[in-house]
């Protein structure tokens, strides 16, 4: 059995940057990209999964990074918001939040994004009730979530024609 005050050694890959790092047996992957690594993006809302504003993509599925211990993510792939942003400005979807208007404070915005990644990986063109039922785990309390969904509607969109202009 592993103490909580031990420190175990792990490789992880965030961003695309291979990480090796001595870490508390304890030290929540959140903190882990917050303080360890200082990205900031991932915000620490409730603690307890239940807010959504810590998603990060775990070997590309989203997952909450307040729930998960770094040492559990061993050799995996993690992905935050920051992973998702371009060197030179902003991804499609974040540019689709921006010109929607689908953000407000922005605490919520960077698990938003996260999650709507992974939905239009696996789906291009999501229903609004599809795009409600990806949500469902993050919560808003600013924007009432009807300009999140045109968002990543138009980001689907979008890519959609994008993808088809390429052909």
């Amino acid at each position: 059995m592993i103490a909580p005050a031990e420190r175990l050694s792990i490789r992880l890959t965030v961003n695309g940057r291979v990480v090796e790092r001595e870490v508390s047996a304890r030290l929540s992957l959140a903190d882990f990209l917050r303080e360890g690594l200082g990205l900031t993006g991932t915000h620490v809302g409730c603690e307890h999964g239940v807010c959504g504003a810590c998603t990060v993509l775990v070997d590309r599925r989203s997952a909450r990074s307040c729930l998960l211990f770094a040492v559990q993510l061993d050799g995996a792939a993690v992905t935050t918001i920051e992973g998702l942003t371009p060197a030179e400005g902003l991804s499609s979807l974040q540019e689709a939040f921006c010109a929607a208007h689908a953000m407000q404070c922005g605490f919520c915005t960077p698990g938003m994004v996260v999650v709507a990644t992974e939905l239009l990986r696996s789906n291009p063109s999501p229903s609004p009730g599809e795009i409600r039922e990806a949500l469902a785990g993050n919560l808003c309390m600013c924007t009432g979530y009807v300009n999140i969904v045109k968002a990543i509607a138009q980001a689907g969109a979008a890519a959609r024609l994008g993808a088809g202009a390429a052909s």
